[in-house]
């Protein structure tokens, strides 16, 4: 019987961190080989580029589909009614706060695939954090009580907070099993187990923490470039900083079920503390975040 040596990607990292930029393939006519290839050196590097692409909108979606089912996002516009499941991201509507996609979903996304369609001469670059590495430079203590905590995710931001759900504080990855830090500025409302002022003091602690610079790549777009980036474990900030022309469509794929450790203690059923009362009264918020729930 003969098998088939696997495909070694030309493979360049781009930061010390997290992704790789890859070439000497082309994504719309990808080979079994060559696709296990890209999925694993995706579980190593958390992002991929792909540069000079040029998929055409059913490449695009035939590739991205490899991963898994689609998502037909809930509030983003889509491309055209033969593609449903591509988004279009253009105008003045910018993802420039840290995010993980859709986290207010009860399985939230497993990756994307983004193609740069239209970009500016100069701004409009991404950065990513790694999720994995933010979690292990974190000290014992504060990784072993994360681990028995989880947080509520909303979608306030599109305008729905009555759309949330609860997540593991620290998830487990299903394919490769390290632990990472699940938690984002834009979605993550709470923690369940903690009272609101230590929810927020944490939260501020963890978002400032996991964004310094050592936890990330950054990537400059030219048109035709696919990106991939694993969601269960990165998170993701669009660079505000062009006032020419930017569109990118992209694919997102479902399917995730995150999981982590069970929690240790119950929801936080105590009284409000003076911090917390004096803030309810006078409306003013003592550290300098976004409205947050009670609990």
């Amino acid at each position: 019987m003969t098998t088939t040596a696997p495909v070694r990607l030309e493979l360049d990292p781009v930061a010390g961190a997290l992704g790789a930029e890859v070439r000497g393939v082309h994504l719309g006519s990808l080979s079994d080989a060559e696709f296990a290839a890209v999925r694993a050196a995706l579980l190593e590097h958390l992002v991929l580029f792909f540069p000079e692409q040029h998929l055409t909108p059913d490449e695009h979606r035939a590739f991205a589909v490899r991963f898994g089912e689609p998502e037909i996002h809930p509030f983003i516009a889509k491309l055209d009614e033969d593609h449903p499941e591509i988004v279009v991201l253009e105008g003045t509507a910018r993802a420039d706060v840290w995010h993980t996609d859709v986290t207010f979903a009860a399985h939230p996304p497993i990756c994307s695939v983004l193609k740069a369609v239209t970009m500016p001469s100069r701004g409009g670059d991404t950065m990513w954090t790694n999720q994995y590495a933010v979690y292990e430079a974190l000290s014992a203590p504060m990784r072993e009580m994360l681990d028995g905590l989880t947080a509520v995710h909303w979608a306030k931001s599109f305008g729905h907070p009555e759309i949330q759900t609860t997540h593991p504080a620290v998830r487990v990855h299903p394919e490769t099993g390290r632990r990472s830090l699940y938690v984002n500025r834009t979605f993550t409302s709470h923690f369940v187990e903690l009272s609101p002022g230590e929810s927020r003091a944490m939260l501020e602690y963890l978002y400032a923490f996991s964004e310094q610079p050592q936890f990330t790549c950054r990537y400059r777009w030219a048109e035709g470039a696919i990106g991939i980036w694993d969601n269960r474990v990165t998170q993701h900030y669009a660079i505000n900083d062009y006032d020419e022309s930017r569109r990118i469509e992209r694919v997102t794929i479902l399917g995730d079920d995150p999981q982590g450790s069970p929690p240790k203690w119950g929801p936080f059923d105590g009284k409000l503390s003076s911090y917390d009362q004096i803030e309810s009264m006078t409306g003013r918020k003592a550290l300098p975040v976004d409205d947050r729930t009670t609990h």
